[in-house]
């Protein structure tokens, strides 16, 4: 935690100065020792009692760079920060710590650094000969010792009010994960009855009577999230499209809330805090089609808008809706929205134009995706549950995912990642299950599926230790489990096998989508070919200046037709005026007995 502020007092207002003096000592009490009280202890014999002759001291590491100082400060010479990296820059700082903790050089030299530092500490202090340092155990041994996958109830949290409503959204607290906070709605549209609750709750995981704190708001809320930065800050999604944040030091009323007109229009599904300076910006996605960016310190209107529009133009009335969020703290820039249509839309925050922030699509899903995560330890890899599936994909393939699990009998509601083992991932199901995926151990079935409750479960969330994770029901029921060291404890080698796992994936469907691509271009030459042979079929073999010469005489014998057409036609229309002049030459001698033989010469 950041220190905001400093108390000070004056010197004046501690009272009178202690003076100290030496001085002998002096006996105050003289308790001696009371025989009948023997009767109520038990004598210990022998008594082992361990003392260390020498001063206790603290284990420190340091990683030491070479630098140069001056009078203006400090220069960089060899190893540490760049000169042209702000140090209060946290994004900038993180990436940089990224970058180097990759470095094979840099590993080497911390792996030196600590074996002098362990050769120093058994110089300067003394060792327990006795103690054991290393497991001398086969490792068929250390595996039949191992504890089988399993998974323990430790609490049940069941919504306090007559109307039960669903477990939507789960948050750890941020320090120490001893309080859970849970967001209670009703996800049927227009069948909330009236005298349900609007309440969420705080809930401390050793106390399952009591909520510890009650959150109001106006409207359900459909998540809800803990500040990373500062645990006394949530903030909600509504269903109303609003955005509300609380600061539990104030009460259980909302400190501010988002405006009704610049608000979603939908059910507000996720939020997500921003890795920022003041720790104060969120993003929330709903499924009116819109990403909206926030400040907390002023929501009368968002700070940044995106239209989730798949042809690039903003267009609302064609925009995907957005059901689920994804942003990595390591790519600040990056961030990635599940849809209810199917497709997962990669953005980039920082381009010039709206066009330009949707940068591309991943398509695999038959529904709405759920949940979106990426990989803690591989960023490049993320999670997706939609439909009867989850699936593990890779940015640089946009076809097809890597992985998959198998198609489900019930549909998958949420999912997640364990944040202490790369290889680890949970699911729960409508059907009240809760699936743990060790994809090192088994792909093609859970590790573990447990059984958690009747009703569907909508919600999961790991703690981050990645010992406890809650799961939240249909009628309101959040269950926190316990699970068995050998899901939360990093295995040997676990991030070298899973990296290369991923990249063997990646790989093998990178030369699918290659052979999928020859295929296409193979079958579109081959219908080409086949409709240049149907031609050359219909008009023999010929060459190029045949094929001219007899296009050149159609062309000439066509318009010869055409011509001798217009003069049939035109002999045609001058034969029936002459018919129509003798008709009338014919009713004039009849009518005066006269007629005149110029005009019937002319007429002839």
């Amino acid at each position: 935690m950041e220190i905001v502020y400093v108390y000070t007092k004056k010197r004046s207002e501690f009272g009178r100065q202690c003076n100290f003096s030496d001085r002998p000592a002096e006996l105050h009490v003289d308790i001696l020792p009371d025989h009948s009280l023997a009767a109520n202890f038990t004598v210990r014999d022998p008594c082992n009692v361990t003392m260390q002759c020498a001063e206790e001291m603290s284990e420190h590491e340091v990683n030491t760079v070479r630098f140069e100082s001056e009078s203006r400060g400090i220069n960089h010479v060899e190893g540490g920060w760049p000169k042209d990296l702000n140090p209060e820059d946290m994004e900038a700082t993180i990436r940089y710590r990224k970058k180097v903790e990759k470095d094979e050089h840099y590993q080497n030299t911390i792996l030196q650094i600590a074996g002098l530092m362990e050769h120093c500490s058994k110089q300067n202090n003394a060792t327990d000969i006795y103690q054991d340092f290393f497991d001398y155990e086969d490792e068929e041994e250390a595996e039949e010792s191992e504890e089988e996958p399993s998974a323990k109830t430790i609490n049940v949290f069941r919504d306090p009010n007559e109307v039960k409503r669903t477990a939507t959204s789960l948050s750890w607290h941020p320090d120490g994960n001893h309080k859970l906070a849970v967001a209670y709605s009703s996800l049927e549209f227009q069948k909330a009855p009236n005298d349900m609750s609007f309440d969420s709750y705080i809930w401390d995981i050793e106390n399952h009577n009591k909520p510890e704190m009650t959150l109001k708001p106006v409207c359900p809320l459909v998540c809800l999230e803990y500040n990373p930065k500062d645990s006394h800050i949530l903030v909600g999604g509504s269903y109303n499209g609003q955005i509300a944040y609380w600061d539990t030091r104030k009460g259980s009323q909302p400190v501010e809330m988002s405006t009704i007109e610049h608000s979603h229009r939908d059910p507000v599904y996720k939020v997500i805090w921003l890795q920022s300076k003041t720790g104060m910006d969120i993003f929330s996605a709903s499924t009116d089609g819109q990403v909206l960016w926030w400040d907390i310190r002023k929501m009368s209107e968002p700070t940044e808008r995106l239209v989730l529009d798949p042809s690039k133009k903003g267009n609302l009335d064609n925009a995907l809706g957005a059901i689920s969020l994804e942003f990595e703290t390591t790519m600040p820039t990056k961030f990635m929205v599940g849809t209810e249509q199917g497709p997962v839309v990669s953005c980039n925050r920082k381009a010039k134009t709206p066009a330009e922030k949707i940068v591309c699509t991943y398509s695999g899903h038959h529904g709405p995706i759920y949940s979106l995560q990426r990989n803690p330890f591989f960023p490049k890899n993320f999670l997706t549950v939609a439909d009867w599936t989850a699936r593990i994909w890779s940015e640089d393939i946009k076809e097809s995912s890597i992985m998959w699990t198998k198609y489900h009998t019930a549909h998958l509601l949420d999912g997640c990642w364990s944040p202490v083992r790369p290889a680890v991932f949970f699911t729960v199901k409508i059907d009240g299950t809760l699936d743990v995926w060790d994809i090192l151990f088994k792909q093609n079935d859970p590790t573990l599926s447990l059984k958690v409750c009747d009703e569907a479960l909508y919600s999961v969330r790991v703690q981050d230790n990645g010992r406890f994770l809650g799961c939240g029901s249909q009628l309101g029921t959040t269950t926190l489990l316990e699970i068995s060291s050998g899901l939360w404890r990093l295995q040997k080698n676990e991030k070298a096998l899973v990296s290369e796992m991923f990249e063997r994936e990646t790989k093998r469907e990178k030369i699918l989508e290659a052979r999928h691509r020859e295929m296409r271009l193979k079958e579109r030459s081959r219908s080409e070919q086949s409709r240049e042979d149907e031609a050359k079929e219909a008009y023999g073999e010929e060459s190029t200046e045949e094929l001219v010469a007899r296009a050149e005489k159609d062309f000439f014998d066509m318009l010869k037709a055409e011509m001798e057409k217009e003069r049939n036609e035109e002999k045609e229309r001058d034969k029936e005026k002459g018919v129509c002049e003798e008709k009338d030459f014919q009713e004039e001698y009849e009518t005066n007995g006269v007629a005149s033989f110029t005009r019937r010469e002319i007429s002839l």
